[in-house]
């Protein structure tokens, strides 16, 4: 039975762009897999806590089972201050183990069956020609840590989130909505050929 591991990780509840995308890919994840199952991960609600040499093998035992019961991973990936969240930070550092989700010493990845989509939301504008070019550290820190476990990740961007609510942002709620339209029908796209199969 196909299975979707959902994780958000936005503090900003009902007012989160990355929320709301990932709630949508969600609802096409079940319309292309019916019957499949969802588990759900608030990372911001109930974070992980840092690593601890004590304690940290049993949960990161959990972690890993969650990924390799899921077909695929869901994550909602707010960019705060140029990177990922601390507690996405928190999620991987648990993930990537030696020999639950890599083999350290010949280097395979043992996730590799899995299909890992992020979805991330930017406040402002990173892209090619921007003044913060280069500034968004989260999204290639993410694809090459987790580029370890055999996951690979895909990314959907949605940029400019903070100009319907900061005044100096105004002239870019063009932007903003052609972005979020984008987003959005990226998402629609996702699993479509699933749809129409069924």
């Amino acid at each position: 039975m196909p299975h979707l591991l959902h994780i958000d990780s936005s503090v900003q509840e009902d007012r989160s762009v990355s929320r709301r995308l990932t709630a949508r890919a969600a609802d096409r994840w079940r319309a292309a897999h019916p019957g499949g199952t969802v588990t759900y991960r608030d990372l911001a609600a109930d974070p992980l806590p840092h690593l601890d040499p004590g304690q940290s093998a049993p949960l990161s035992a959990e972690l890993v089972d969650e990924i390799k019961t899921a077909d695929t991973v869901l994550l909602g990936l707010p960019l705060y201050n140029y990177g990922p969240p601390s507690t996405v930070k928190a999620w991987v550092d648990h993930v990537l183990v030696d020999g639950l989700s890599v083999d350290f010493a010949t280097g395979q990845g043992l996730l590799a069956s899995t299909e890992l989509v992020a979805i991330e939301t930017r406040g402002g504008g990173y892209g090619p020609g921007t003044p913060r070019a280069g500034w968004d550290h989260a999204q290639g820190w993410l694809a090459h840590a987790l580029s370890m476990t055999g996951l690979e990740s895909r990314f959907i961007v949605v940029e400019f989130t903070l100009a319907d609510t900061n005044p100096a942002m105004s002239e870019l709620k063009g932007l903003a909505a052609q972005s979020l339209a984008d987003g959005q029908a990226q998402i629609d796209l996702l699993w479509e050929a699933r749809v129409v199969a069924v």
